[in-house]
């Protein structure tokens, strides 16, 4: 039987599937592939935290269904790091809940708030789930330029002046995943400042927050005591604890928007199997060392590679922040479009990468590379893409003697 999935069909090809069976077919046939396409942490979860883990699951009382909302002691953890961290008050019992990631959160959170012929504000180049969780709940989605120009704040403006009907949430995320970019707490002021005025919600995902290289610590919406009144935050441990497979992160904000996300979670899940959570407590109330090691690693890692594909022709700008490099296309192969370009390079240099046009329509022009590989590996792969530039001419084309 033949049947139309509606909302499947509002989802267009993963464009990253193509680079990644291209990889697959690559590493079947023997190569040696440098991969630098997923954000997937490398390093394994610091020791005490999967201590944490081991100590809670070998208690039985831990295999029943958990709470859809976390474990108080994980919402007091959290309330803890934003006082910490952030110099803000949280209560655990309204104003967080556990998510099993992030993407979960969002996503959800999309399907709570949403109805039908809503329109929302998404930022492009984008992670898929800002905007795709809310087509797959029904809403109109608008695009934001946040390109390495662009004024925000006035494409903003721009994007509430031409929206009908008026936008219900714009999605903000900073530090930005795919561009690495950083903002203050005077940009948050005047968002809050202009969507209070036209009353529409702020979901903001900072899951990188912690992520970030001679700079401040990137701050907070929830530090603009306005916020409150319209925001929620989204973040993760997956970057700052490299416990991405551990699916554990968090929503803190807004009373009324918790709140609809405990509503629908109910229904949903019964949270995550709460030795994680616990383990999950230990993270965030446990030494920070880790922490501090994580930034220094990524950092490291940054600077062999930005520095090295200087050397080999290629400038990309330093990322302040995030664990990825958003480059732009090298002139000579821009005609190829990035996902193009992004193939080449896996064929040519054996190096992954993933193309920008996957983050949207304003990604194209760009490659994110992830610092997902050791320094050794990021030298190597900057001798591959260093052979590889060489042995093309300008536009793009193999040279003759090749």
């Amino acid at each position: 039987m033949e049947q139309e999935f509606h909302k499947i069909g509002l989802l267009p090809p993963y464009v990253f599937a193509e680079v990644n069976a291209m990889k697959a077919r690559a590493r079947a046939e023997g190569a040696d592939i440098i991969d630098f396409g997923m954000g997937n942490p490398d390093q394994p979860t610091p020791p005490h935290i999967v201590e944490k883990l081991v100590e809670a699951v070998q208690d039985s009382k831990t295999h029943r269904y958990s709470q859809s909302r976390g474990i108080p002691g994980l919402r007091k953890a959290v309330s803890a790091y934003y006082a910490r961290r952030f110099g803000v008050y949280v209560d655990p019992e309204t104003e967080t809940i556990v998510t099993l990631g992030s993407k979960e959160g969002l996503a959800n959170l999309s399907s709570a708030i949403t109805n039908p012929d809503d329109i929302i504000l998404s930022p492009n180049p984008s992670y898929p789930i800002h905007p795709f969780g809310f087509i797959i709940a029904g809403a109109g989605v608008r695009s934001i330029p946040i390109g390495p120009e662009e004024d925000v704040m006035a494409a903003l403006k721009v994007a509430v002046e031409q929206s009908s009907p008026k936008p219900k949430a714009v999605v903000l995320n900073y530090p930005n995943n795919p561009t690495a970019k950083v903002v203050d707490l005077d940009f948050y002021e005047q968002v809050v400042d202009f969507c209070l005025h036209h009353k529409i919600y702020i979901l903001s995902d900072i899951a990188y927050s912690e992520v970030y290289f001679d700079i401040p610590p990137p701050p907070s919406i929830l530090q603009i005591k306005r916020a409150w009144d319209i925001a929620v935050e989204f973040s993760s441990m997956s970057k700052t604890y490299s416990m991405p497979g551990w699916r554990i992160g968090f929503a803190t904000g807004n009373k009324k928007l918790i709140s609809a996300l405990a509503r629908i979670k109910s229904y949903l899940d019964y949270g995550a199997f709460t030795p994680i959570q616990v383990a999950a407590v230990a993270a965030l109330n446990g030494p920070q060392d880790c922490v501090d090691e994580m930034r220094q690693l990524y950092k490291a890692r940054r600077d062999v590679l930005i520095d090295g594909l200087a050397a080999a022709g290629w400038d990309v700008p330093s990322p302040v922040a995030t664990m990825f490099a958003w480059a732009p296309i090298p002139p000579d192969f821009a005609a190829l479009g990035s996902l193009e370009f992004s193939k080449l390079l896996l064929s040519e240099a054996e190096v992954a990468v993933s193309p920008g046009i996957g983050f949207g329509e304003n990604g194209e022009g760009f490659v994110r590379i992830a610092l997902v590989e050791n320094r050794q590996r990021i030298r190597q792969a900057v001798r591959n893409i260093k052979a590889f530039l060489r042995g093309y001419d300008q536009g793009g084309k193999r040279a003759a003697s090749q």
